[in-house]
């Protein structure tokens, strides 16, 4: 059931302007998809919902700024921190705002930039292609979208995943690595100490 330009599926709790805020299963992948296109939304929706996706569907790209919270205005960011997506698919061609701008919003953020984007279009445009790759952008669809497409995103945020657990990796190690740098500049410092205070102990 559309609620202010946003459809969303599998969820059943509290809302805040329209959008759904339950907590995504872990075992369910959570994708927000924008077309100002009814018929193409519900095309995305359903090839999701068959490769078991949860979807938040939403008809431009002012109402995905507003759903991630990042609207100028700042008006639905309340209670968006827990917000789990993992993965962005838009239409290029949108009134208002395109798939292109939005991508460069999301790209912009530092909260939602890792998070991989897909654009869609009826059209196959290499300039427009290499633009939106350029731009970070994970694919370019050339619609109608295929059950093949959809089950190629899953590979794209498997690849997001592989990238933020290394991070986190790295980010541990960089911690280890600076607490023994610590840990080895204390003890030289004692040792300095201990050194003088026998050297001291010589001349006493």
């Amino acid at each position: 059931m559309a609620r202010n330009g946003v459809v969303s599926m599998h969820w059943r709790s509290e809302k805040i302007d329209g959008f759904d805020l339950s907590p995504p299963d872990d075992e369910q992948v959570h994708v927000l998809a924008v077309d100002d296109s009814l018929v193409d939304r519900k095309v995305i929706e359903r090839l999701l919902k068959i490769s078991c996706c949860k979807v938040t569907a939403v008809d431009s790209g002012i109402r995905a700024l507003q759903f991630l919270g990042l609207d100028e205005e700042k008006s639905s960011s309340v209670g968006f921190d827990d917000l789990k997506v993992d993965l962005i698919i838009t239409d290029y061609c949108m009134p208002g705002m395109t798939g292109y701008e939005l991508l460069k919003k999301i790209k912009e953020s530092s909260t939602f930039r890792e998070i991989p984007v897909v654009i869609m279009s009826s059209e196959n445009v290499m300039a427009r292609i290499d633009r939106c790759l350029e731009e970070g952008a994970e694919d370019f669809i050339v619609k109608p979208v295929k059950l093949s497409d959809v089950k190629r995103l899953r590979d794209y945020m498997t690849a997001r995943e592989f990238r933020v657990k290394n991070q986190q990796i790295g980010n541990n190690n960089n911690i280890k690595n600076n607490n023994k740098r610590r840990l080895s500049a204390r003890r030289n410092i004692w040792n300095g100490i201990v050194f003088v205070d026998d050297l001291l102990g010589m001349f006493a």
